[in-house]
Parts: C-alpha cells; structure tokens; sequence
C-alpha cells in the first residue's frame, strides 16, 4: 500500500483520519479497516485520435468504503491526475457522505490528461472508452459518478450513454451531473458554490459577521466551485476583491463585477487580459488582505511555507485538500476560522443524492425546493461540526472528520465483518 502515499493529498487526509481516530478514540479495528480503500483499479484508455494515431492514457476508479451505501465521486480529467490521489479523493468521500448524512459511501475517478489538448470528438472517444473499462465496477446500486475537474454535464452524457448501450436499456441513474433533459437535477451544476456560499454565512454568523457591502472575499480558481461561490455572494452584497485561474489572478479593491468577469471568460476562456482589474500572482490572492479567502482551485495551494501569509478571517475550502495539515494547525493557531472541505464543498455530493432520489421517484423538483432542502442538510452538519469542536478543543478539520466517524462507526460495528 505504500503507492498510495505518493500523493501529499493522501498524506494528509491518512493523517487527518488517524489524528482524529485517537482524538475520539475510535475503535482501532475500525480506524484500520478505514486506512485503506475496498478496491482501486487502473486501466489503460486507448483513443484514436483526429489525425489517426492512437494515444493511450491511465485511467482510475478507486472505491473507499460502501458500509452506508453505493460508492459516490466524480471523475476528473487532469494531467496530475493518479492513483493516490484518486485514492485520497476517494476517502474524502467516505467521510464528507457520512458527515452529511447520505445513505453514500466514498468513491473516485479519472484519467490522466488534460482535456484542453482534446478535440471535442476525442474527449467523447476518450469518456467513452474508459466508461467501457470501468463499466462492472459502476452502476446505480453500485457506485454513482459525477462530474469534477475537466469533466461537465456533457461528459456524463456520454459516460451514461455508453453505459446504457452496454447493459442493452437506459440507465440515468449510473451518474448524476447529466443535463436537465436526460433526468438531471436542477441546481447540480451550482450546487458545490452555492453550498459554499452557505457555509460562508454560517461561519460569518458564528463571528457575529454578515455578510454585506463590507465584506471582502478572495476566490482561488474560478471554476465550477469558484464561480457559483462568487456569484452567490456577490448577489449578498460582497465585495469579490480578487479571483483567480490558471493563467494567475485578477484584483480590484474596489470589487469586481461578477457578472462581467464570467462573461469575460466564457468570451475568452480564460481571466488573463481582463480590462477592469490589476493583474496579480495566485500567491499574492492567497495573502490579500480579506475577510474571507475561498481556495476552490486544487489541493494543496496553502501550506506549512506560506500559510504564515493568510490573513483572512473565514477560510472556506471549496476544493478537497486545499490547505495542508500542517497549513491548518498555523491558520487556526493564527485565529482564523476553518469551513473544512468535506463540510464546506459537499453541496455538490447533495445535490447529487437529490438527483438520485428524483430519478427513482421519477418526479422532479423545483430550484426552491433543492436550495431549501441543500441548505438544511448543510446547516444541520455545520452546526454537528462546530459542536465536536467546542467538546474535543479540536480543529474544524478533525471536528469534521470525527462527526463523520461517528457515524461510520456505528454502521461498521452494526454491519460486523464478513466473514466474521
């Protein structure tokens, strides 16, 4: 098992998971069948591409732990992308469904590429291919993907449709993320940001902050996470100061304006040249002088060399991982208040699960209705995390993780082992 450790991101939640195991005391039988993941398979995507040659690319699904339910995790299309790092992933998922309260356990998958190289018909080739290589370890009863990083609602589309062409009979319910008309959820494709923003609100009101004119925000990576997050509050009042992507950030201390930046990049795919702000490094967002910093980009961004830098109030991790152990340990230290990321980005996995419920109820619900309900689930959990936290004195991390292995404990202690 020691490939897994290869990935920072694996590192630190295997630490998180054994701190917070020892913090709670959890049963060590328990803690040791959590180390590792049920299954992890790698498999090789070949694709031929538009100008004929044949290109193979690695490809994962790595299963945590189903003891509560179906497995359940997007797939990713990222050049960075492996197999421990999907396998970190993974486990994150385990404990963001158990923490929330679905009848979910943690799942994970990718290919290694970076889909901006692709012609749309290779990223068809491509998402079909490997559906067809992972297609005996997914299914609705199974394990539910959805989409992440460099994959969309299209891709689910393709993803169910081979899936469907495979077992001879439609299939929506092997993935959720699909478009509205092959039976998606309305709100899915804002439900990580929206859920973001919520958490932010929470955290505000615990500091007897709100959120208005006077508050300021910095958002790592204007995404899928990133974006929703930004417009949600900026609709509050919020002052949106600085957002970033790959090719660097973008600040204006007098707030951006949402609403043109998003059309900006879906004009120019990307925030480098526009007009109406100050270029700046990812670096220097991290370090802005802000009430709240969302890093909603990729794991890893905050740590142990530049956390002494962050001084933002609330810190919201819209992405698995952003901050590492060591990062989390000097921003608390430091006084800021932490929305770890298997609370605070979980709205995505809700709405998901929402999907699920509509698909086999066949009955679909209205936008109010999935807010409502994504905001009820996400402020009962918020309020279990900070209550685990004033009784064990522990960071919002292990908070988190603890109110999640609670709960895993009970129903692998209910379930027993087989064979026992």
């Amino acid at each position: 098992m020691n490939f897994l450790f290869e990935s920072p991101l694996f590192q630190d939640a295997f630490e998180t998971l054994t701190s917070a195991a020892a913090t709670m005391d959890l049963d060590p039988n328990i803690l040791e069948r959590l180390k590792y993941p049920k299954r992890a398979l790698t498999v090789s995507v070949p694709v031929r591409l538009d100008d004929g040659t044949i290109k193979t690319f690695l490809g994962f699904r790595v299963q945590h732990n189903m003891t509560i339910g179906p497995g359940k995790g997007g797939i990713r299309f990222h050049p960075k992308c492996d197999l421990s790092e999907t396998a970190a992933l993974a486990m994150l998922m385990t404990f963001k469904c158990a923490l929330v309260g679905l009848p979910l356990g943690g799942a994970k998958g990718g290919v290694q590429v970076d889909p901006n190289d692709l012609s749309r018909q290779e990223l068809q080739a491509l998402t079909r291919r490997y559906a067809t290589e992972i297609n005996m370890m997914v299914g609705p009863n199974i394990d539910i993907p959805a989409p992440d990083i460099g994959t969309d609602g299209q891709t689910m589309a393709w993803f169910m449709d081979t899936y469907s062409q495979l077992k001879g009979y439609t299939v929506p319910g092997v993935v959720t993320g699909k478009p509205i008309s092959i039976g998606g959820s309305l709100g899915r494709a804002e439900s990580t940001g929206k859920g973001v923003a919520f958490c932010i609100n929470f955290a505000a009101e615990k500091l007897g902050m709100k959120i208005g004119s006077n508050t300021t925000v910095a958002i790592h990576g204007f995404g899928k996470v990133g974006q929703p997050a930004a417009e949600d509050l900026s609709a509050q009042g919020a002052k949106i100061v600085a957002v970033s992507d790959v090719t660097g950030a973008i600040y204006n201390a007098k707030g951006l304006n949402i609403k043109n930046v998003t059309e900006w990049v879906r004009t120019h795919k990307f925030l480098k040249g526009y007009p109406e702000a100050t270029s700046i490094s990812n670096e220097q967002l991290l370090g802005l002088e802000v009430d709240v910093l969302v890093p909603a980009a990729i794991d890893g961004v905050v740590t142990k060399d530049n956390a002494h830098t962050v001084k933002a109030r609330i810190i919201a991790e819209g992405a698995n991982g952003p901050l590492t152990k060591e990062a989390i340990q000097i921003v608390t230290k430091k006084g800021a208040f932490l929305i770890p990321d298997i609370l605070c980005n979980a709205g995505g996995v809700i709405v998901s699960y929402f999907e699920c419920v509509q698909g086999l109820q066949s009955f679909f619900w209205d936008l109010e209705e999935v807010n409502k309900r994504l905001y009820s689930i996400l402020r009962q959990s918020f309020d279990k995390v900070c209550s685990v936290q004033e009784q064990y004195r522990c960071d919002m991390k292990q908070a988190a993780f603890i109110t999640a292995l609670r709960r895993l404990e009970t129903a692998m202690k209910l379930r027993g082992l087989f064979p026992s």
